[in-house]
C-alpha cells in the first residue's frame, strides 16, 4: 500500500510544483506584482521593513520559481531526496502561511499561485496547500528510504538543465513578454466587451438581516422571521452579506483620466490607438526611446500614440520633451497598468478598442507593422 501511496506522492506533488513554475515562469512579471502586493501588506501588518523587498520583488520571484521547477523534477527523479523533501517542506509551510493568513484576514484576494491561467480564491489556494503539504510531510518522513531514479552524474545533469532551462524562460519572458497571454487584455479581445457581465452571468448570493429594537433589546431577524414583527418592534437598519460571489467582469479598474481628472477611458476605444504604456516614468527603459518616438512620427495621421502612466505630471512631461515623445499622455492605475503590458514602456495597438498588437520595448516595431493591423 506504502508503495502506491509514495509513487502517487512524488508524481502528485511533482507535477504540480512543475505546472505551478512553469506558468509563472511564463509571466514573472506577474509574480514580481504579486509579491509586491504581500510585501505591501506585510509591511503594514509586521513591519515597515517589508518595504525594502519590493524593489527585488522580480528577482525574488524569479528565484521562487524556478525553485520550484527545479524541486518539482527532483522529487520526480528521487534526487537527494532529504535535501529535496526538506525545501520542499519549508517551501510549502511558507506557501501555506501566506494563502491561510491572506483566507483569514482577507488581505490579498488572488495568491497567484497559477498565473493568469488559473485563478483561485483565498480559501481555495488555502486547502490546495493543505493537501500539498500532507503528501510532502509523507516524502519528508521516508526521505532516508528512497532510491535515486538516475545515477548521481545523471541526476546532477539533469537537475542543472533543469535550472538553466528555467532561468532562461523566466528571463526571456522578463525581456520580451509572456510566450501565452492569460490575461483579459491579450491580443483578440474587445475591451469593452470583457468589461461587460455576460447574458447568463450568476448574480451574487445574499443574505439579508434586518435589525430591529424590541423591547429594549436588539434583535437580528432573517427574511424568513420578519413574521413576528408587529408595532412593538422598531426597524434599525438591514445588513446584506454575500455569502456567493456571482460572476465579475474580466475587467472591471479599466479606468483613463486626463490631467483635470475628465474620463478619457471611451475615447481609447475610439479608431485606432497606439498605447504607449510607462506606469512608472522613473524606472522606464530608455533604451529604445528614439525608435518609439519615431514610430510616433510615422503612424501620425494613421493611428493616434497616447501614453497612458500612472506617475506624476511633472514627470511625464519631462520625460517627452527629453526624448521627442510627441504624444499626449493620461493617467491610470499602476496596476492595471502593468496588467495591460509586461514591460515599462510597452506598447499596445488597439482598434476601436479590439487589442491587434502587442509589444516589449525590446521588441519596438516599425510603422509598417503596425499599419499591417489596422
Amino acid at each position: 500500500m506504502r508503495k502506491y501511496i509514495d509513487g502517487f506522492s512524488r508524481f502528485f506533488v511533482g507535477g504540480l510544483f512543475i505546472f505551478s513554475g512553469l506558468i509563472k515562469l511564463n509571466d514573472p512579471v506577474g509574480t514580481e506584482i504579486k509579491l509586491e502586493e504581500y510585501f505591501e501588506v506585510f509591511s503594514a501588518d509586521f513591519g515597515s521593513f517589508f518595504q525594502l523587498f519590493i524593489p527585488y520583488a522580480l528577482p525574488i520571484g524569479l528565484i521562487l520559481v524556478v525553485l520550484e521547477v527545479v524541486l518539482g523534477g527532483a522529487v520526480l527523479i528521487n534526487y537527494r531526496m532529504r535535501l529535496t523533501t526538506t525545501v520542499l517542506l519549508a517551501l510549502i509551510i511558507f506557501f501555506t502561511f501566506l494563502t491561510g493568513y491572506s483566507a483569514i484576514l482577507n488581505k490579498v484576494t488572488d495568491c497567484g499561485c497559477f498565473g493568469d491561467a488559473i485563478k483561485l480564491t483565498p480559501w481555495e489556494s488555502f486547502y490546495k496547500d493543505l493537501i500539498l503539504l500532507l503528501f510532502i510531510l509523507h516524502l519528508f518522513w521516508y526521505r532516508k528510504v528512497y532510491d535515486p531514479v538516475l545515477r548521481t552524474r545523471e541526476g546532477h545533469a539533469v537537475i542543472a538543465g533543469v535550472t538553466l532551462i528555467s532561468f532562461f524562460l523566466g528571463i526571456y519572458a522578463i525581456r520580451h513578454l509572456p510566450f501565452i497571454d492569460f490575461r483579459a487584455y491579450k491580443i483578440g479581445n474587445n475591451i469593452p466587451e470583457q468589461m461587460k457581465l455576460p447574458p447568463n452571468a450568476k448574480r451574487d448570493s445574499v443574505v439579508m438581516t434586518f435589525i430591529y429594537e424590541h423591547a429594549g433589546a436588539r434583535k437580528e431577524l432573517t427574511m424568513d422571521q420578519l413574521g413576528q414583527v408587529d408595532s412593538t418592534y422598531t426597524f434599525v437598519d438591514r445588513i446584506d452579506k454575500v455569502v456567493r460571489q456571482g460572476d465579475r467582469p474580466k475587467i472591471i479598474d479599466y479606468r483613463v483620466e486626463s490631467a483635470e481628472g475628465e474620463n478619457f477611458t471611451q475615447q481609447t476605444f475610439e479608431g485606432a490607438k497606439l498605447l504607449i504604456v510607462m506606469y512608472n516614468v522613473k524606472d522606464a527603459s530608455v533604451k529604445h526611446a528614439e525608435k518609439i518616438s519615431n514610430l510616433i512620427n510615422e503612424l501620425e495621421g494613421k493611428a493616434e500614440a497616447i501614453i497612458l502612466t500612472s506617475s506624476s505630471a511633472v514627470d511625464v512631461e519631462a520625460f517627452r520633451h527629453e526624448h521627442q515623445w510627441a504624444a499626449p499622455y493620461y493617467f491610470a492605475d499602476a496596476t492595471v497598468l502593468k496588467t495591460i503590458i509586461r514591460s515599462n514602456p510597452g506598447l499596445t495597438l488597439w482598434v476601436n478598442g479590439t487589442v491587434k498588437g502587442m509589444w516589449h520595448h525590446n521588441d519596438t516595431p516599425s510603422a509598417a507593422e503596425v499599419l499591417e493591423l489596422l
